[in-house]
């Protein structure tokens, strides 16, 4: 049996796991060839990994400031060595800024605007996942020893890993401002029946996208469970083999809907005109809402109604990717960086206090499925985020 050893090429499913004031968060990276005599790992992971056969687990653990370095005080800074107007817990590119030692226009590493106060502003330019105790876990995937080495890239995959997750969390629990100005405004103002008055009958994420989709809600749907499928169309992405009680699906296109085998009923209603669910109080187990969310121009009055017609107890699952039609993507959601979003979505569920016990989940790096018709472009599948919390009692 092949046992991992330095001299290694290794498939590895790693997931990272955290927490913040109001959620708990795993993010998953798939990766690839990972060369442990060439790429970087902390040499606690590479000992973790020595020894492991194929499908066995591993698991790590770095405590706060062990993995990014110790976490530094804010900066003071004038306002104008920013060239952007500052929103107060939004990330920037370090690039934006000026007059600072060692950062350069080109440098897009992300810092955090944390205060402002009569023209000057404090930031935060440390790992936004510097303050956290991190839990690190890897599944063992194939094993192969590497044939030649003549060089080639070192590739950091905890860097990878770490791209962008602890984004999506609130600065010392004060709420983001995402919301000044006219975030919910879009290029495409018409009444968006008008928009999805032509049926669409198409996949909008791959299929490995899809059913890590599904995989994410195999964790909230049950047999015999009351379901709405909100926004929907012609394809709920429910995971094979769970059969809810009911499901009902509420959507823009009447032709999408009756075109989706699992849908007990269903009706056409446009929330950005009347946020309001046309369902009664306490009706569903779970409430899910795939690759829309992003469209919502009343996000908060939905929520809000969402958490009426969930029982007590009840789920509602959010998941969406990096894809949108450009015209009816609300302004916001396309200034942010993609863990932000996941923040911004975690904003909708604590800003009208029906919702509890929040969680977060994204999944990166998996390869692009033989025959998609982007797998010449893109080597990756979609990546896939969720938000879900639970209704208060």
């Amino acid at each position: 049996m092949t046992t991992i050893n330095p001299d290694s090429i290794v498939d590895i499913a790693f997931q990272l796991r955290w927490k913040s004031e109001h959620a708990t968060h795993t993010e998953g990276y798939a990766a690839r060839g990972v060369n442990l005599w060439r790429d970087w790992l902390p040499d606690s992971v590479k000992h973790e990994l020595l020894g492991k056969h194929s499908w066995e687990n591993a698991a790590v653990y770095f405590t706060p400031g062990e993995l990014f370095g110790k976490n530094g005080r804010p900066l003071q800074i004038d306002r104008r060595q920013f060239s952007l107007e500052p929103r107060t817990g939004r990330f920037y590119p370090k690039g934006r800024l000026s007059g600072l030692a060692g950062v350069f226009p080109q440098n897009i590493q992300p810092f955090r605007i944390v205060g402002l106060n009569n023209g000057r502003m404090s930031i935060d330019m440390n790992h936004p996942l510097a303050e956290k105790r991190l839990g690190l876990s890897m599944t063992i995937g194939e094993i192969s020893s590497k044939e030649n080495e003549r060089g080639g890239t070192s590739v950091d995959w905890v860097g990878l890993l770490t791209e962008g997750p602890g984004m999506q969390a609130r600065w010392q629990d004060a709420p983001t401002e995402f919301f000044s100005d006219t975030p919910f405004l879009r290029q495409d103002e018409r009444k968006d029946g008008i928009f999805y008055e032509k049926p669409r009958l198409v996949h909008h994420l791959d299929l490995t996208a899809r059913d890590m989709v599904a995989d994410v809600y195999r964790r909230f749907v049950k047999d015999g469970m009351a379901l709405l499928d909100l926004m929907s169309s012609w394809t709920s992405h429910l995971p094979e083999g769970v059969k809810p009680r009911i499901v009902s699906g509420l959507g823009m296109n009447q032709a999408e809907l009756e075109q989706n085998p699992r849908l007990a009923d269903f009706q056409v209603h446009d929330l950005n005109t009347d946020p309001r669910l046309p369902y009664a109080d306490d009706s569903f187990d779970v409430v899910i809402c795939t690759v829309s969310v992003e469209y919502l121009t009343r996000p908060f009055e939905v929520f809000q109604d969402v958490a009426r017609t969930l029982k007590p107890g009840g789920i509602f699952v959010v998941t969406f990717s990096n894809r949108w039609f450009p015209p009816k993507v609300v302004r916001i959601w396309q200034e942010l960086h993609e863990f932000e979003r996941v923040g911004l979505v975690m904003e909708y569920f604590l800003q009208n206090g029906a919702f509890e016990n929040l969680g977060t989940y994204s999944m990166r790096g998996l390869p692009r499925p033989d025959g998609d018709k982007y797998a010449r472009e893109l080597a990756l599948s979609d990546p896939v985020y969720a938000v879900w919390g639970t209704r208060k009692n």
